[in-house]
């Protein structure tokens, strides 16, 4: 059976689409300047409120977001950061000491930590995550 197209309908979804995607970046992401204007795209569509999923972008903020995800795995993928690392960025952020760790345990206990002469157990990882309001997972 033979499928009848209508050419009205489809030239006036081309148009829209061609005028959408002058604004929006439609497609796969394939460089920095796609990138720029997707991510400053993304960036008014949620300042106007459209992450708000009854919002009628709400759709299109959503597949942004994944073809900027995607580039941003690609191009920038984050670096992994070990348990030590993020102990001495936090005790730095936060104008720390060892001995401002009880958490940890005392001043010997948070040097071998921080040595990789001892790991982080359960009770430590759940403390210091409390105290810092980040996810347990970042220490392991």
């Amino acid at each position: 059976m033979e499928t009848l197209v209508d050419r009205d309908l489809v030239a006036e979804i081309t148009s829209r689409y061609q005028a959408l995607s002058s604004l929006v970046p439609l497609h796969a992401i394939r460089n920095e300047e796609d990138y720029i204007g997707a991510v400053f795209a993304l960036n008014q569509l949620l300042d106007a409120g459209a992450a708000n999923d009854g919002h009628p972008l709400a759709d299109l903020v959503n597949a942004l977001a994944n073809l900027v995800s995607n580039y941003d795995e690609q191009h920038y993928p984050l670096e992994q950061i070990t348990p030590v690392a993020m102990i001495r960025f936090l005790m730095e952020q936060h104008r720390l000491s060892q001995s401002d760790l009880p958490e940890i345990g005392g001043q010997s206990v948070v040097s071998e930590v921080l040595n990789g002469k001892r790991e982080l157990n359960v009770r430590q990882i759940k403390r210091l995550s409390e105290r810092f309001n980040v996810p347990a997972s970042v220490f392991l």
